[in-house]
């Protein structure tokens, strides 16, 4: 078999539709667009959510518009709790969270919350800290260092 002998199962191939082209194509008159109105006429576009003029569903209940916020940042976040597993003295950075298992990866800035209780000192280093975390660390005898994040590929 050579390559000029190939060719498509029956059916496989479909002639496309040439509007306009008389009566005799199937498609003549009016070319698949019925009569008269705005869908008929060259140039149309309808816009989304359009409901031929009634007060479109997405204007009568504002309450389910909502907003998105582009610019927010996404943290990762760590409570308190979780950093009981480093020894008292040690220092805790996003690197050694994740050497740790306690984040997946640094993606995303690293922020500490005050969820559970520390004991023991330790020197916390994040991007972020809540008022209550730094307060709960400090209390422990340990420091809080803010750390500058740089973002990372994906």
């Amino acid at each position: 078999m050579r390559q000029d002998e190939l060719s498509p199962p029956p059916g496989a191939k479909k002639a496309r539709k040439r509007v306009g082209r008389g009566d005799s194509s199937g498609h003549g008159t009016y070319s698949g667009r019925g009569c008269k109105g705005q869908k008929s006429r060259a140039g149309y576009k309808m816009n989304r959510g359009f409901e031929g003029g009634q007060l479109p569903l997405i204007r009568r209940l504002p309450r389910k518009r909502g907003f998105t916020n582009i610019f927010r940042t996404e943290y990762s976040v760590v409570n308190i709790g979780k950093l009981s597993i480093f020894e008292a003295g040690g220092e805790v950075t996003p690197e050694r969270l994740v050497e740790a298992g306690v984040l997946k990866s640094l993606r995303h800035p690293v922020k500490i919350l005050a969820e559970g209780d520390i004991s023991h000192p330790l020197v916390v280093k994040a991007h972020t800290f809540s008022a209550a975390a730094k307060a709960k660390i400090e209390a422990a005898g340990g420091k809080v260092e803010k750390v500058e994040y740089a973002a990372r590929a994906k």
